[in-house]
């Protein structure tokens, strides 16, 4: 599907493919993930999770092959080059778009292990999405409303529960769990209400990281910071098919877990949380300066 198909025919040709593409791995996916469930045969299992993985990363190459033949779209990347597939990542990376997803996976498909990223438990119900997310083991996530907890301060220990749950199935495993750490898309208008320090992020929120880093131990290695930048202008997943995005700069760079960041109670202790939010603020610091050099007019 070259590139100078005109934007009326290539619109509904990438709808298309994506539509029939997303249905036959999703269908392929069922079949592989309902045996798995019902037979507790350790060793089965272990090799339809296998499987599965493999079935997505097609589905994310397909999606990856229409954004570099399809659209007009250039992704630039910066970084990255020693990535493994048999790692152990926690991927943290700013939110600017929807479109965001789909550049994470298309620069880091088969580069790391499946990206897995915590969802909310309204998500289950998308048409075929939804299972095929619960298929590979994406953790859905229930979260209360403060009025909630006011009422019924018993569920404030659920969400931490699940997660613990949905990182012990991961323990002794390839994976790279993403966590988009402003927790929400940036907007000018989010920006002014946070007071954000930052020029071109939000707040960033620790809790999450530091769940994820209690529950998972020795079994993450290493952080994957990626930084996404959109120099024409924030896109919506529309403008990716119509091919009106220009290009997209993106940095990967692999860093060190600090070690002081181990094993510390953050949900106890108030000096645990100011000790993460001081290295994430850090971290947040150097990305917020890094984007307004990717944030250039391409050339």
């Amino acid at each position: 599907m070259p590139n100078l198909l005109p934007a009326p025919l290539r619109i509904p040709l990438v709808a298309a493919v994506i539509v029939l593409s997303t249905v036959v791995h999703t269908l392929v996916l069922f079949a592989i993930a309902i045996p798995k469930a019902l037979l507790r045969l350790q060793g089965f299992r272990a090799g339809c999770g296998r499987l599965l993985v493999r079935i997505a990363e097609s589905w994310i190459g397909v999606n990856s092959w229409l954004i570099d033949h399809a659209t007009p779209t250039r992704v630039l990347v910066e970084g990255g080059s020693g990535l493994r597939r048999d790692g152990h990542y926690l991927v943290l990376a700013n939110h600017r778009s929807w479109v965001d997803i789909l550049i994470l996976q298309h620069v880091l498909n088969r580069r790391v292990p499946l990206m897995r990223f915590f969802l909310k438990s309204q998500l289950i119900w998308v048409p075929l999405l939804g299972l095929a997310w619960w298929a590979l083991d994406f953790p859905f996530m229930r979260r209360y409303s403060r009025k909630v907890l006011a009422r019924r301060p018993e569920l404030a220990g659920r969400d931490i529960a699940a997660t613990r749950r949905a990182c012990e199935k991961f323990r002794g495993l390839p994976v790279a769990i993403m966590n988009f750490v402003e927790g929400t898309r940036l907007t000018e208008d989010k920006r002014r209400r946070q007071d954000s320090p930052y020029a071109q992020l939000l707040r960033p929120k620790a809790g999450g990281i530091a769940l994820v880093l209690d529950a998972m131990g020795e079994a993450l290695h290493s952080v994957l910071d990626v930084t996404i930048a959109y120099p024409a202008g924030t896109p919506t997943l529309a403008d990716l098919v119509a091919g009106r995005i220009p290009g997209i700069r993106v940095d990967l760079r692999e860093r060190a877990i600090p070690d002081e960041l181990r094993g510390l109670d953050y949900e106890g202790d108030a000096s645990a949380r100011v000790r993460y939010q001081r290295w994430l603020n850090g971290l947040w610091l150097e990305k917020d300066a890094l984007l307004a050099r990717m944030l250039e007019p391409l050339t």
